[in-house]
């Protein structure tokens, strides 16, 4: 780069220019926040680049340019933290590779174990003193930023403008080696199915495990907004937050009175996240009232040290399949990647050593396939090829529509005793038969 150019504000073409070289790692962010300028700058320079390697994960728009301008992948590799639904898709043409990780050491991984040469960062439009927000992904920016050989800023004029607490959710336009704005697409949004019958029935018996003052870390789908749903229109009080990802159940908290995170032990009053995913009005109300939020980065929000030091967490996720000891399939069918394990142990192993906390696995004891087949989710083993996202040793409650069970302390004959006591009833025989014998 020239000493004129560090720092300047550039055109897209040319920040990507004089930013990429071939063989580069490139990292494009995580979740809502995505850098839709520079990504189409990018896919531009197809052919004039070689061997380019785009890190991402959890996106929610619906292209990835430098993906579809290059499907034989003669330029650009693109590589995923978080399978999200878009990426699911590149998944079945063989256009993204899956990278496993815990949220919790990805800041350590850039740190110590991985390159990462070019930082493309997605922020809001810089105040008065050259400060932007790092809109709706704090994800692991901070660290990136320091490791990083080049650093680009990319403003969109849609993000949330706040800057967290005492600086957690900014950066300066000094901080960059360039700098380029334009008119973005409408922020993207994420819609989630209305709970079905078996939601709420499974849902209904994990809001008797929730007292006042319950600090909540919620997944997605479902079960968790079922009980976000179940909370607002509760007699509970003085809910707090402190998750992964802040998303439209705990807005809708918030408008029915319950979220006041008045008694959470640290960031008293404030709903602590690291990504934003949701719909207009969430993005709206953190632009809003950002005194009311502590949008912190990995480290501080995914430690389960800090959550532990909080009274009555209650982290709630989803599962694909649990077996007989405990094992959960938390985000694969087979070898296919559905998803990936994301913030689920952090906040598990954060509600087991909180005082009073208590960590779920929320599951359908059954599914029906598209043949009309019954099969059952609670399985004598993860079958070869799955994933074990979370070990046997980790998982405290497990939920499913037949009721709620402990497993932490249990043998493991008692562990599938238990299990199978939650199982859809067509499979409980089968699943018992297996557990005497092996157990």
């Amino acid at each position: 780069m020239t000493h004129s150019e560090k720092g300047r504000f550039l055109t897209p073409e040319r920040a990507v220019e004089l930013a990429v070289r071939d063989g580069d790692w490139v990292d494009y962010g995580f979740g809502a926040g995505f850098p839709e300028l520079l990504d189409r700058a990018l896919a531009a320079r197809k052919g004039k680049v070689k061997d380019v390697k785009i890190r991402g994960g959890l996106v929610i728009r619906p292209r990835i340019e430098v993906v579809e301008a290059d499907p034989a992948q003669e330029s650009f590799h693109y590589y995923s933290w978080h399978i999200g639904d878009y990426e699911r898709k590149l998944q079945s043409r063989g256009l993204v590779q899956f990278l496993p990780v815990m949220l919790r050491s990805l800041p350590e991984l850039y740190r110590r174990h991985i390159r990462v040469d070019v930082a493309f960062v997605p922020v809001s439009r810089p105040d008065k003193d050259g400060y932007c927000g790092l809109g709706l992904s704090n994800y692991c920016w901070r660290t990136i930023l320091e490791h990083a050989r080049t650093v680009v800023f990319e403003l969109n004029e849609h993000y949330p403008r706040l800057q967290g607490v005492n600086g957690s959710h900014r950066v300066h336009l000094s901080e960059a080696d360039y700098v380029v704005e334009g008119a973005h697409e409408p922020l993207p949004q994420r819609s989630y199915k209305a709970a079905n019958e078996t939601d709420e029935r499974i849902a209904e018996l994990v809001m008797r495990e929730i007292p006042d003052g319950a600090v909540l870390s919620l997944g997605v789908g479902g079960v968790p907004f079922a009980v976000a749903s179940m909370v607002a229109a509760s007699g509970l009080r003085d809910v707090g937050c402190h998750t992964g990802t802040i998303s439209d159940a705990f807005l809708m908290m918030y408008r029915e009175g319950k979220l006041t995170n008045a008694r959470k032990e640290f960031d008293t009053g404030l709903s602590t996240w690291n990504l934003a995913i949701g719909s207009q009005a969430l993005y709206d109300w953190l632009d809003a009232e950002p005194e009311r939020f502590h949008p912190g980065d990995l480290d501080y929000v995914h430690d389960p040290g800090r959550i532990a030091t909080m009274r009555n967490v209650i982290s709630i996720n989803g599962g694909v399949q649990l077996d007989l000891m405990g094992q959960e399939n938390g985000e694969s069918a087979g070898t296919r990647q559905l998803s990936g394990i994301g913030g689920q142990m952090d906040f598990l192993e954060g509600a087991y050593r909180s005082a009073g906390g208590k960590g779920f696995v929320c599951m359908h004891a059954s599914r029906v396939t598209k043949d009309g087949e019954r099969k059952s989710n609670i399985v004598p083993f993860i079958p070869g090829g799955s994933t074990v996202s979370a070990p046997r040793t980790m998982i405290q409650y497990v939920a499913t529509e037949y009721g709620v069970v402990k497993l932490s302390g249990l043998s493991v004959r008692e562990r599938a005793a238990a299990m199978v006591s939650v199982a859809h009833p067509d499979f409980r025989e089968e699943l018992a038969r297996y557990a005497q014998e092996h157990f």
